[in-house]
């Protein structure tokens, strides 16, 4: 279980901000959503093709 523990002088907003970060990088939500639902492992393969592709396109252009 993640938790912080507020710091005296500490604002709530400033705590919250801080327990928002932990969370991202605990990459805790992510795993969740990613969970929820099942992905055959040839739609995973082919979500990432398709990624690949979209990333060599934004290279090549010539204004990136």
């Amino acid at each position: 279980m993640i938790g912080i523990k507020v710091k005296d002088n500490e604002s709530i907003d400033r705590a919250i901000n801080r327990f928002k970060k932990l969370m991202t990088r605990s990459r805790i939500l992510i795993d969740y959503k990613e969970r929820q639902q099942f992905l055959k492992p040839s739609e995973i393969k082919r979500e990432k093709m398709k990624m690949s592709v979209r990333t060599e396109r934004r290279r090549s252009r010539e204004d990136y």
